[in-house]
């Protein structure tokens, strides 16, 4: 399989120059991705809803290029407020309670707009069984 790039027609991976997910063979590489409604571009004001909604552009993104959510194997999680954390791995938790990829969490100074409270990045791979 080629390399391949998705993009979910967010106008900041034009901007900045970067692909929602860059697929390579059996494996997909998932930027960074906020709490953003890339449809209405609107960002929900609390932690977990963002969080949901980083998860659907991550498994949109995924679906795109023919991956599943349970080929994830690594996430790394990015918040800036520890206040959050509870709440926020308590959306992960939903969405990872059976798959259970490697995951970091880091507690940021900031994201790139002062609204986005988290930011998920993952890889996936495709599973062989």
């Amino acid at each position: 399989m080629p390399r391949r790039l998705v993009s979910t027609g967010s106008p900041f991976e034009k901007a900045a120059g970067y692909s929602r997910a860059v697929l390579d063979g059996e494996w997909a590489f998932v930027a960074g991705t906020t709490g953003y409604d890339y449809a209405t571009m609107t960002i929900p004001g609390d932690v977990t809803s963002q969080a949901r909604n980083c998860f659907r552009t991550i498994e949109a993104a995924l679906k795109e290029g023919g991956f599943a959510m349970t080929d994830i194997v690594r996430a790394t999680y990015y918040i800036t407020d520890i206040a959050d954390a509870e709440p926020f791995l308590a959306v992960c938790g939903e969405v990872f309670r059976d798959i259970r990829p490697a995951t970091t969490l880091l507690v940021v100074a900031g994201l790139y707009k002062p609204e986005m409270k988290c930011e998920i990045e993952v890889t996936a791979k495709l599973r062989s069984d």
